[in-house]
């Protein structure tokens, strides 16, 4: 029923097994939401049989080794139903035990309230914010296709595995999940296949509250197979798998019929199940109906037919690591790029011939970026990316690699149109599943748009690159709406997540290698549309120094009586106020705040010696940089919105400008 071939004979679930399997679900998702007295009861109680059969029979997966890198792939998109996930993950041998979910929602367990990837084994991603795992998985699919089109032996593709979600009313209203499937239907994913979990029920009541198009239709729409399925016919849910596992050109949904805590006598079908415990009374009526006797209950059945499965899905890695030992054996030219796949960034990084600047040179950092972009493709073959439809502005073309599309899975440049909610989600995607390297990119003030996705992967330290150009009120004449002001501190404030914001082209080569070199969160780099002047660096290591964060780009030739701190193109406005000034100043170039403020207090003082005077110069606001200064008039930063003017007028309609910095340092 898989797409896998099988070493051996395995386990056959029949009916009988996978109503133990059902039943064990249930009572391990009632007790612990009880137990808790926190959680959503309704979709574990509802996707009951789905869920043995993905896990009985459906899925490809080994419990002993969660990250066997064949293996399918299966989001819990609607993550508030995660006692299904875990119940299930438990029941099938993970390294899940049964104290973690009697421990569900407390602090420190295995099992929280909705899944945390890096906590739970067997958790694919972090989902809860509904639509973002649907999108996600998007990703996901993105990179089994372009890997299933790259590696083969003589039996055929050596990726090979399918990517499933369970989706819910809510994922399927928000916005994201739009664009993630409109694009998922222009490239074909067919190893992409839906559950939509079709209860009518969300928090507020019936979903015909605000819900009422036809899901299905939508799909079709958007070039999907749609499909349909009885939440509680093992062979109806069976059929559906079977006829979306063969379709080749489309992903599948399969609305799931289904009714929201189903058993419960006088919850099921009602908005009371989704959100809350059924309550001691409810439980033990439910109990009773479904005919438990104990709580916490476990089949028999479901645990020996497991105990089976086990040893069949680890003879299906056993046999698929051979085939890759056998082919890596060869040594052959694609077995090369295979390793290189595998290799680390900062190995291959030895290898890019580095683009060059001269101080004096007017470069806009974002035309740096895109040839240090040139430069890292062919010796990163790992690299992937693209833009939400502003390549030739973003600069983030790739010279020499081809589109990515349906019809050509071998290529490395992204186009995810003009959809930043789901390329950030989908970028997330493609770094969960490995080994690909992924960045996107957009202009700096459509961030907004992403910021869902950029937290996600905050917090799942996920090693994505943002390009983010525009970064100022210098982009000019597109006025206020793509001018960001407040964009920088919004970004800063997402613990985890780096940004780097460049003053010069050579800045910008050492920001995108600190961004190759991070494997354990994500980094955005902030780029200008302006030309910026190349300046000369003082410090023979500065090289060493940015990556602290912050270093000295102009010294004064006695103890300063007053440090200059800029960053992204403020440097060089800086720099232009120091020369008129005259001695005295010290001038700051601080690339990452969040970097210098992780440093030693040894460092931090050797920068800023306590009690000398600091300005602080940015294009964007306040938040942030109030501690750095003794007093508010040493803050030229924004306060308001921009104006559609070339850029220059606008900094000077803003008070952004080397003569109001030099008034300021000498007031």
């Amino acid at each position: 029923m898989n797409n896998h071939a099988e070493p051996h004979g395995t386990a056959v679930a029949t009916d009988e097994t996978l109503a133990a399997i059902a039943l064990s679900v249930r009572s391990l998702a009632i007790d612990a939401v009880e137990s808790a007295q926190s959680g959503h009861p309704g979709l574990p109680l509802g996707l009951a049989e789905l869920g043995a059969l993905l896990f009985a029979e459906v899925l490809s997966y080994n419990p002993s080794n969660p990250q066997w890198f064949n293996r399918d792939r299966l989001v819990l998109s609607a993550g508030h139903g995660s006692m299904l996930l875990y119940a299930l993950l438990h029941l099938s041998g993970y390294d899940l035990s049964l104290a973690q979910l009697k421990q569900f929602r407390q602090l420190h367990s295995q099992t929280p309230g909705h899944p945390e990837y890096g906590l739970t084994p067997g958790v694919e991603t972090t989902t809860g914010p509904l639509g973002q795992g649907l999108a996600t998985a998007v990703g996901m699919a993105l990179s089994e296709a372009h890997l299933n089109a790259l590696f083969h032996d003589e039996q055929g593709a050596l990726i090979d595995h399918f990517i499933y979600v369970i989706t819910s009313d809510g994922d399927l209203m928000e916005g994201l999940s739009a664009e993630a499937s409109s694009l998922a239907g222009h490239l074909r994913f067919h190893k992409l296949i839906v559950f939509y979990d079709d209860n009518h029920i969300s928090i507020e009541g019936d979903t015909n509250l605000a819900f009422s198009e036809n899901v299905e239709q939508r799909y079709s729409a958007y070039g999907w197979q749609t499909l349909s399925a009885d939440a509680y016919s093992i062979n109806s849910l069976r059929q559906a798998v079977q006829q979306a596992q063969s379709e080749k050109q489309r992903p599948s949904l399969i609305r799931v019929r289904s009714v929201i805590g189903y058993g419960s006598p006088n919850k099921a079908g009602s908005a009371s199940v989704h959100g809350s415990p059924l309550g001691s009374e409810e439980a033990q009526a439910t109990r009773q109906a479904l005919g438990l006797t104990e709580q916490f209950f476990i089949h028999p059945q479901a645990t020996s037919f497991f105990e089976k499965r086990r040893r069949h899905l680890q003879g299906r890695e056993q046999q698929w690591n051979r085939r890759l030992k056998a082919w890596l054996s060869l040594d052959g030219q694609d077995q090369q790029q295979w390793r290189r796949y595998h290799d680390s960034p900062t190995l291959l990084l030895e290898h890019v011939n580095w683009p060059t600047f001269r101080a004096g040179e007017q470069v806009a950092t974002r035309k740096a970026s895109g040839a240090l972009l040139k430069a890292i493709t062919e010796p990163l073959p790992q690299l992937i990316g693209g833009s939400a439809d502003l390549a030739p502005s973003n600069n983030t073309a790739m010279p020499g690699s081809s589109d990515f599309s349906a019809a050509n899975r071998h290529g490395r440049v992204l186009h995810f149109g003009v959809r930043e909610h789901a390329m950030a989600a989908i970028t997330n995607g493609i770094a969960l599943h490995g080994p690909l390297l992924p960045f996107c990119a957009t202009f700096l003030v459509f961030s907004d748009y992403m910021r869902g996705a950029m937290r996600l992967a905050a917090l799942m330290k996920l090693p994505v690159i943002y390009v983010l150009s525009h970064d100022s009120i210098y982009l000019g004449e597109d006025g206020p709406t793509h001018q960001p002001i407040e964009h920088l501190a919004a970004l800063r404030a997402i613990p985890g997540m780096r940004l780097l914001r460049p003053a010069d082209a050579q800045e910008t080569i050492e920001a995108w290698r600190m961004a190759l070199e991070e494997r354990s969160q994500p980094t955005i780099i902030a780029l200008s549309r302006q030309g910026l002047p190349v300046f000369n660096k003082p410090e023979r290591n500065w090289r060493s120094a940015i990556r602290r964060g912050a270093y000295i780009v102009l010294e004064s030739t006695s103890p300063p009586e007053c440090i200059v701190v800029a960053t992204g193109s403020e440097v060089s406005l800086a720099l232009e106020a120091a020369r008129q000034y005259g001695a005295g100043l010290r001038v700051i170039s601080m690339i990452s705040r969040e970097i210098f403020e992780m440093q030693d207090e040894e460092y931090r003082r050797s920068l800023f010696p306590s009690g000398t005077r600091v300005v602080v110069v940015e294009a964007a606001t306040r938040h942030g940089w109030e501690h750095y200064v003794s007093r508010p008039s040493d803050l030229l930063i924004l306060s308001d919105f921009g104006a559609s003017a070339p850029g220059k007028e606008v900094a000077t309609h803003c008070g952004l400008t080397p003569q109001e910095l030099l008034e300021r340092l000498k007031s």
